[in-house]
């Protein structure tokens, strides 16, 4: 069985309410405690067993700490990206000075990186 508790903050405690069992309220002090107190819950309630109750932690925190979280989430999509276009530009770096007949142990010198490491470059941009 698959649940959701959604997880309000209150006081110095998590309350915790489960819509797919009626009348399931708890608290927890912390949200890792919240699967299994819920599951034990679910248990009691349903007959089914808490070892088979799949718990779906929802903790609800302010808007503008939403918003913090979907610009942090913004800045690694663009800082994959720009690391993906940093790597394909080293890639050729290397394989250019390669190319210019320079040995491997200097491709690493220039591009500050072991000769083992320009010899992957290398080979990764063919």
């Amino acid at each position: 069985m698959r649940v959701t508790a959604n997880a309000t903050r209150s006081g110095g405690w998590w309350a915790v309410s489960v819509p797919e069992v009626e009348g399931l309220f708890t608290q927890a002090k912390r949200l890792d405690q919240i699967p299994a107190m819920v599951a034990d819950a679910v248990e009691l309630l349903t007959n089914v067993p808490a070892a088979s109750v799949e718990v779906t932690v929802r903790p609800e925190v302010p808007e503008s700490v939403r918003a913090h979280l979907a610009e942090a989430e913004v800045q690694r999509e663009a800082s994959a990206a720009a690391n993906s276009r940093a790597a394909a530009e080293t890639r050729e770096a290397a394989r250019e000075l390669k190319e210019q007949g320079m040995p491997l142990r200097d491709v690493g010198a220039v591009l500050g990186v072991s000769y083992q490491r320009a010899f992957q470059l290398v080979s990764e941009s063919v």
